[in-house]
């Protein structure tokens, strides 16, 4: 059974940092890329950053939203079966549900193209 958990959601005051992890169950880090997604209430889902799967071409490639840049960085560890997000310099409108997906196809932005999703962790940046 494939699973994919959140954690490390929560309050962060403007400037602040955290760091979420997606621990997959069930599938290979190396045959899936993973996905970060977030919702605010009332929008979209919007693609964060991705990372690609291990093998192939793309390996090690990752993705990062414009509004995102400079500030967010995803890693993998393979051993751990586990993908992070590390989220600097947070600004309120970072607040959102962040959720990780895997897509065993690409590397895409498109959340349709996921195959498999998490439950969403809670991220809310306010002093």
């Amino acid at each position: 059974q494939v699973q994919l958990v959140e954690s490390g959601g929560g309050l962060a005051q403007p400037g602040g940092s955290l760091r979420l992890s997606c621990a997959v169950t069930g599938l290979s880090l190396d045959d899936y890329a993973i996905g970060w997604f977030r919702q605010a209430p009332g929008k979209g889902r919007e693609a964060v950053s991705c990372i690609s799967s291990s093998d192939g071409t793309r390996s090690d490639a990752t993705s990062y939203a414009d509004s995102v840049k400079g500030r967010f960085t995803i890693s993998r560890d393979n051993a751990k079966n586990t993908v992070y997000l590390q989220m600097n310099s947070l600004k309120p409108e970072d607040t959102a549900v962040y959720y990780c997906a895997a897509a065993y196809s690409g590397f895409p932005r498109n959340p349709d193209e996921y195959d498999y999703w998490g439950q969403g962790t809670q991220v809310t940046v306010s002093s």
